[in-house]
């Protein structure tokens, strides 16, 4: 049996998806932009994904813009929002330290051209503070980006509350919701945010396809030039057959996003409790409550996150770790160090994702394999010690 725990990372397409992508490139392969009928044919097609992707989000059509996924729309969110406001002096930006590196390495970007950046910091739940972001906020400040479910740890902010504080402030806000969006309910107007992100192959859609919401009447700066593509808002010709994966994953989302986030919640609370109760020595990172249904984050004592994915994976077991191996050297995850962790917690810790196929029968797989997998290499981290005295 091949287990499959690495949902935050990306799906598997949904067949319906896999076939209206395959029918689009095979049959409608116009340039929306084109007034004939191939042309209009594409155009049609792009219509139907923009009313779904907007229906899932309770948003107007004509609000949402089309991009290659969560990172241009991070990107377009924090860089097109920065570079209109920058004639009117608000030159100040804050994200919370635990976003995703598409928004904190946007913000060191923008910090190396003068930019002033400021990282909203987070408690050991992962969550942060109205009141924090209250104190951080300055009359100079344009935009707050704080994402609503993280992807480590799967904690959801607090961002309609988040956003009343940027807005006193005369601030917009952003949040990255590529994690929230398919899973649990989403909408825009309850959020009371102005900027919204998401990407279609976290929820079952094909990867390169993704939106930003852009509130009605918030001024933007297109960092794409070119063509008079979304209303002037992205140049370059649209990728139909991925958009029009990206409606009918949301229409599929819109329909089983209920049903899904309580079947998912109860495998995830059935793995979590497992791996609590046969292995000593874990505990979960962040929160228990508020969270996402599908994510659980899980530190082991004395054992390195690296060995024991690796081990998992010899095992036909794929989960992923919070921590990124870089030019052979292991980070530890920013996520969890800004939550205060020492440095051995950082580097100590799973996360296991699932989704819409994922079974019961691959979550006790998981719970009859980890504990033997932990022991063993915990006994090889006892040899290590007593060998090197």
């Amino acid at each position: 049996m091949r287990v499959y725990f690495d949902y935050n990372a990306t799906t598997p397409p949904s067949p319906e998806v896999v076939e209206a992508v395959a029918r689009t490139t095979r049959e409608q392969f116009g340039n929306a932009s084109s007034i004939h009928h191939f042309g209009q044919q594409a155009k049609a097609l792009l219509d139907e994904g923009r009313s779904a992707v907007a229906g899932l989000i309770g948003a107007d059509l004509s609000e949402v813009v089309f991009t290659s996924g969560g990172t241009e729309s991070d990107n377009f969110a924090i860089r097109g929002a920065a570079e209109a406001l920058e004639p009117t002096g608000r030159r100040h930006l804050i994200a919370s330290a635990i976003e995703h590196e598409a928004v904190l390495n946007t913000l060191r970007a923008l910090a190396r051209r003068g930019w002033r950046t400021t990282l909203l910091p987070v408690d050991q739940s992962g969550v942060a503070s109205p009141d924090r972001l209250r104190e951080l906020m300055t009359d100079d400040t344009a935009l707050v980006s704080v994402m609503h479910a993280n992807n480590e740890i799967g904690t959801i902010q607090p961002v309609a509350d988040l956003a009343r504080v940027a807005h006193e402030r005369g601030a917009l806000m952003h949040t990255d919701a590529v994690q929230s969006v398919g899973k649990i309910a989403v909408d825009v107007r309850a959020l009371g945010v102005d900027l919204l992100s998401l990407s279609a192959h976290k929820f079952n859609g094909p990867k390169g396809a993704g939106a930003l919401w852009i509130k009605r009447g918030t001024r933007m700066q297109p960092i794409l030039t070119g063509g008079k593509h979304e209303r002037n808002r992205r140049a370059g010709t649209e990728n139909v057959p991925a958009l029009a994966g990206m409606g009918v994953a949301a229409r599929l989302a819109s329909a089983k996003m209920g049903a899904e986030a309580t079947r998912v919640g109860g495998l995830r609370d059935r793995l979590e409790s497992g791996i609590l109760r046969t292995v000593p020595g874990t505990v979960v990172n962040g929160t228990r409550g508020m969270r996402v249904p599908n994510t659980t984050n899980i530190s082991f004592d004395h054992v390195e996150a690296e060995s024991l994915l690796i081990a998992l994976d010899l095992e036909g077991i794929a989960v992923s770790t919070g921590s990124a191996c870089s030019s052979g050297t292991l980070e530890p995850s920013h996520v969890l160090r800004a939550m205060g962790f020492p440095p051995h917690r950082t580097q100590n810790s799973l996360r296991f994702s699932l989704g819409l196929y994922s079974t019961e029968a691959e979550v006790d797989r998981v719970i009859e394999v980890l504990p033997r997998l932990v022991e063993k290499l915990r006994g090889l981290t006892r040899k290590a010690v007593v060998a090197g005295g």
